[in-house]
């Protein structure tokens, strides 16, 4: 029971890597809020996860900074504090779009995932960090890419924004790491969730593959000639809760098979 008596609060918490996260923190004991934007989906993951008075969902869009600061002020005030923060909710485009090269790249889409991969974590974080700094403690740990390290074609806001994501944390990670607050990110390679199988195929298009090729090509670089699971990632993030990762802030944590040059 590692995280027993901590709160944590994970956006993106229905499915995929935020709930593989929740539900490994729930096993180790901590109180979980879950934020998605589906009121349906969420109602579907309580029932499913089934850890009673453990786990909370909050309905909201976090592309919207007051949906944002709202969901850190709401966990506060369902749990009694907040020690954990994952901003994990994300993707490559707006709802409706498909990646493109700049040239042909809208407005609606870049903005769109600017505030879904960047301004997102970093609004998730201020509001955070004013109940962190008061108790001198707290785990912030964004879910960015192995695409905030390399880059990949007609990807350019995804891209762009988990390189900004990555040096967001650094920068926090500096400012706060005298008041016992860790600040790291979690930077995943391709790992075959819900969310990959819904936008993988328009990525394996826009590179002139079928969808299963597009995968394999995707496990070639990696030293495991494998995915990546959510339990992978959902292990590195307990790691980094508990009093085991105090020293570690500032990382980039690559959960790739070796993929990412550093």
């Amino acid at each position: 029971m590692e995280l027993e008596g901590q709160v944590a609060l994970i956006t993106g918490g229905t499915r995929g890597i935020g709930r593989g996260i929740a539900e490994a923190f729930i096993a180790e004991g901590a109180n979980v809020v879950i934020n998605g934007r589906s009121a349906d989906k969420g109602a579907q993951a309580i029932e499913e996860i089934n850890a009673g008075d453990q786990l909370h969902f909050i309905a909201g869009d976090v592309t919207d900074r007051e949906t944002c600061e709202s969901l850190v002020d709401q966990t506060v005030e369902h749990f009694g504090k907040i020690d954990i923060v994952v901003p994990n909710a994300g993707g490559g485009t707006a709802d409706g779009e498909t990646p493109s090269p700049l040239v042909d790249l809208t407005d609606n889409n870049w903005n769109f995932v600017l505030d879904w991969n960047l301004n997102h974590p970093m609004w998730l974080m201020r509001r955070a960090l004013k109940y962190m700094i008061p108790q001198e403690s707290g785990r912030i740990m964004s879910v960015s890419s192995m695409y905030g390290k390399v880059v990949i074609p007609a990807q350019a806001p995804y891209c762009t924004t988990k390189h900004a994501l990555n040096g967001l944390t650094k920068v926090v990670a500096q400012e706060v790491g005298e008041l016992g607050i860790t600040v790291n990110a979690l930077c995943p390679g391709g790992i075959l969730t819900d969310v990959m199988k819904e936008s993988g195929p328009a990525a394996a298009e826009q590179l002139g593959m079928e969808f299963e090729e597009f995968l394999e090509w995707m496990q070639q670089p990696s030293a495991i000639k494998r995915m990546n699971t959510v339990e992978d990632c959902a292990l590195v993030a307990v790691l980094l809760a508990s009093e085991a990762g105090a020293g570690i802030t500032g990382s980039l944590i690559s959960i790739d098979g070796g993929q990412s040059p550093y």
